[in-house]
């Protein structure tokens, strides 16, 4: 099966979010799914959506297999042309295990390091994201906020995507600028 990884397009809005809620739904529950979609679509909106990262896998049918959100972040209004958060990634269920949601964020990494950006936060379980390159944020001074409600410390990530650029990056993680998550 041949994988193209594109940057989104019009065509794909509606089955990206389609195949995100499917699979957030059998991971998790139908709430979940919803509360990522509507992350997804309030993104989009927001002045820190950079339609550039927000990438889709699609199969030999075009229909998309895999994806990933990437958009611009700040801590406390700092570092907006530095950061990047990554949320949700999410892979069509039947083809999970098969390195899809992998190879998009190295794709996404590479891209986002051409456009500039020197790291990336995300949160999730540190077993998906490990093998990645991500470590626990706060062993770089960047914490999690009230609004930011983790089971454990380690759940926060991040990644340096430029050599050194976490030695200057530090402050809290706060969603405050998204209206879902509040």
């Amino acid at each position: 099966m041949k994988r193209i990884i594109k940057s989104m397009e019009d065509k794909y809005l509606k089955p990206s979010l389609d195949m995100v809620r499917r699979s957030f739904a059998d991971w998790s529950n139908e709430e979940e799914a919803d509360l990522v979609v509507r992350l997804i679509k309030e993104t989009r909106s927001m002045s820190t959506y950079i339609p550039e990262l927000e990438l889709i896998m699609v199969n030999d049918e075009d229909e998309v297999i895999g994806y990933a959100l990437f958009s611009g972040f700040h801590l406390g209004g700092k570092y907006k042309d530095e950061l990047l958060l990554l949320s949700p990634v999410a892979v069509k269920i039947e083809l999970q295990r098969q390195h899809i949601s992998k190879e998009i964020i190295e794709y996404g990494f590479e891209k986002a390091r051409q456009m500039g950006f020197s790291a990336v936060i995300v949160e999730g379980n540190p077993q998906n994201y490990r093998s990645r390159g991500f470590q626990t944020s706060a062993d770089f001074g960047i914490i999690a906020g009230k609004s930011v409600g983790l089971p454990a410390p380690e759940c926060l990530m991040v990644k340096e995507l430029v050599a050194g650029a976490l030695d200057h990056i530090q402050g809290v993680v706060e969603y405050t600028d998204y209206k879902c998550l509040r």
